[in-house]
């Protein structure tokens, strides 16, 4: 168990100190799988495929990296695979690149081993649209040192889209285009830390499913405006990374996440553009 001691100091002729004990629940390491790949051309042979595993908590331990003693995508449906390596050692990072084809057609399955426990989580290639163009506004919300970027883009007309938006720093945004089905469509975003005169930023637009459209939904509420929802474990959100060996134990009365590794795996085609900020 952790404990904080709280110092009191009363200042009067002489000073004393009061120490209360506060004991705060302990938390297992929960095992963390960041596998969101980005496929930024589906034209080149072959695609750079990375997988970052930590374990962390939610009551302020440093995150660690996570050994692995498998890492491997499946493409099921054409029944072929990739082994992933961890490199350098002891980072946590397992890296490895496949044929893009494999990657855009089929059913894929990433499965883990962490301490003899396998993992295991399946996806389908998500496609997206271009960034037409981004443009520095002039508005604001609440204060002076806000910066509005304008992004626009133009949905797919012939298929319900989900779209994940990175716009660095940990800031995420997801949208779905039920209000702008096959429109150009523009928002704007504003950033609420002081940028630098020509700071360069780069946004990103992911295609996601729904599942992860309500993932992503879930981590960015609970991560707030000041963190980013990879930032620290969200306990109470559910990914797609299932626990194989403990499926058989969960029944309604136990936690959201138990049986799941936190994180999500998901491969979305990514398309980026850069903007040079004027202050």
């Amino acid at each position: 168990m952790k404990r904080l001691l709280f110092s009191i100091f009363i200042l009067l002729l002489i000073g004393c100190v009061d120490v209360i004990e506060v004991t705060l629940p302990s938390e297992d390491p929960r095992l963390v799988i960041d596998a969101v790949l980005r496929i930024n051309n589906i034209n080149q042979p072959k695609t750079p495929v990375r997988i970052k595993a930590t374990l962390g908590s939610s009551f302020y331990d440093t995150v660690q990296p996570a050994k692995l003693s498998q890492v491997r995508i499946l493409n099921t449906t054409k029944n072929s695979f990739i082994e992933l390596s961890e490199n350098p050692e002891g980072s946590g990072v397992y890296e490895n690149e496949w044929e893009t084809e494999f990657l855009l057609n089929g059913d894929l399955e990433l499965q883990l081993n962490h301490k003899g426990e396998r993992y295991l989580g399946r996806t389908q290639f998500v496609p997206a649209v271009p960034i037409d163009s981004l443009r520095q506004g002039m508005g604001t919300l609440f204060g002076e040192d806000e910066t509005e970027v304008l992004i626009n883009f133009t949905d797919n007309g012939e298929r319900n889209d989900f779209y994940l938006f990175d716009f660095n720093f940990g800031e995420y945004l997801v949208t779905e285009d039920e209000f702008y089905q096959g429109q150009h469509f523009e928002f704007s975003y504003f950033y609420d830390k002081r940028l630098q005169d020509q700071e360069e930023l780069n946004i990103s637009l992911l295609g996601i499913d729904e599942d992860f459209f309500n993932y992503m939904n879930q981590l960015i509420q609970q991560s707030g405006s000041d963190t980013g929802p990879f930032s620290t474990p969200a306990t109470t959100v559910r990914g797609n990374i299932v626990n194989m060996d403990k499926m058989d134990q969960l029944n309604s009365s136990m936690p959201i996440t138990d049986g799941f590794a936190l994180g999500y795996f998901a491969v979305c085609q990514t398309f980026s553009k850069t903007i040079v900020i004027n202050k």
